[in-house]
């Protein structure tokens, strides 16, 4: 029996795909918990006009961020902080220090795509990566100054 899985099903496939399983396992399992519709020309069509609609979005989600990734590499983001005798920071700076000071350049960046290993503790320019797709990452340059 042919069947377009609806989500993904352990050791079977990801949703989408067109797989071949005993008549039994689809007609009592699969079909009844919606995880998988009947292989028949209509949803075939259905399904490869949904997969194509989403790689044509994925396409463009993509390369708006390829766009994003070349205007964050021409920036360069200053984050002043306070330091001590010989010039040691106080404290350090974070994703969130990041975030905000993309903020008041204007782009608007979530810290969770911020890619720093561990928070910056010297001064200097230290480069970060932003992830923006899955496929794109961007290197920012941080100069972390003092005030």
């Amino acid at each position: 029996m042919k069947v377009i899985l609806k989500q993904e099903v352990h050791n079977l496939g990801k949703a989408g795909d067109i797989v071949n399983v005993a008549p039994g396992y689809g007609r009592n399992y699969l079909l009844p918990k919606s995880l998988a519709v009947a292989a028949d020309a209509k949803s075939v069509n259905q399904i490869e006009h949904q997969k194509m609609m989403i790689a044509q979005e994925q396409e463009k989600t993509r390369r708006e961020a390829m766009k994003m990734s070349d205007r964050i590499e021409n920036i360069s983001c200053t984050i002043r902080v306070e330091v001590g005798d010989q010039e040691k920071m106080y404290g350090s700076v974070t994703a969130r220090d990041i975030e905000q000071a993309l903020s008041d350049e204007g782009y608007s960046i979530s810290k969770k795509c911020i890619l720093l290993e561990e928070p910056i503790k010297e001064l200097g320019v230290h480069s970060v990566g932003i992830k923006l797709h899955k496929e794109v990452v961007a290197k920012l340059k941080v100069w972390v100054v003092t005030k």
